[in-house]
């Protein structure tokens, strides 16, 4: 429950308009060495949290928790993935080796969210009253892909991402890792990339900064 309550910190902080989030992050395609201890640092390291809040209405218009799904969480989920399921060697090289391949070609994002009005955020309805977008650090935005609603998100998926909660709509949100002119989503000298949530309730951001 340590994402939750620094989300109440954030908001206390005054940060209700961006990501509160833990350092620095690295998107270096590179070995990593992870036992399946390491996943809930690696995890906080790589999840961002904001609250808007309306103080005309005194209430929270939108609380998220994102977790994302770069290189090095991969790894790190993998690893404790095939510890807490007993997977082989081999089950677990075939496992890893697809999610890493994968990244190569798509940002991948695991987003809850929750507001003052269930379906406001149900980023899969007509009635959404939230887009989400990828902007880099020149403001280009890329649409996502996919985004894929969780419904009853099981306590398997619960105990790998600890902001799931019947009181929160759950999402898969996929990016592609290059747009449709070629260029990379992320560049790699990129210094930061941001999942933003826009509509006529306001504007909440969500930062990682790259380590070099």
């Amino acid at each position: 429950m340590r994402v939750l309550a620094r989300l109440l910190l954030c908001s206390a902080l005054g940060s209700a308009f961006a990501g509160c989030g833990s350092g620095t992050v690295s998107m270096r395609p590179e070995p990593r060495s992870f036992t399946a201890a390491d996943y809930e640092s690696i995890y906080e390291k790589w999840s961002r949290e904001a609250d808007e809040f309306e103080f005309g209405q005194l209430s929270d218009v939108l609380n998220v928790t994102a977790t994302f799904q770069g290189w090095e969480f991969r790894w790190a989920y993998v690893v404790r993935y095939a510890d807490d399921h007993s997977l082989g060697t081999e089950e677990r090289a075939e496992m890893l080796r697809a999610s890493l391949a994968d990244a190569r070609e798509r940002h991948r994002f695991f987003v809850t969210m929750s507001g003052t009005r269930w379906r406001d955020t149900d980023l899969t309805s007509d009635e959404a009253a939230w887009r989400v977008m990828l902007v880099d650090e020149e403001d280009q935005q890329t649409m996502p892909l996919e985004i894929e609603k969780m419904h009853r998100p099981s306590s398997n998926i619960g105990a790998y991402y600890e902001s799931v909660s019947v009181f929160r709509h759950a999402f898969r949100i996929v990016f592609p890792a290059r747009r449709q002119d070629g260029s990379p989503t992320i560049p790699d000298n990129a210094t930061f990339v941001i999942l933003r949530f826009t509509g006529p309730l306001g504007t909440v951001d969500l930062k990682w900064e790259f380590a070099h």
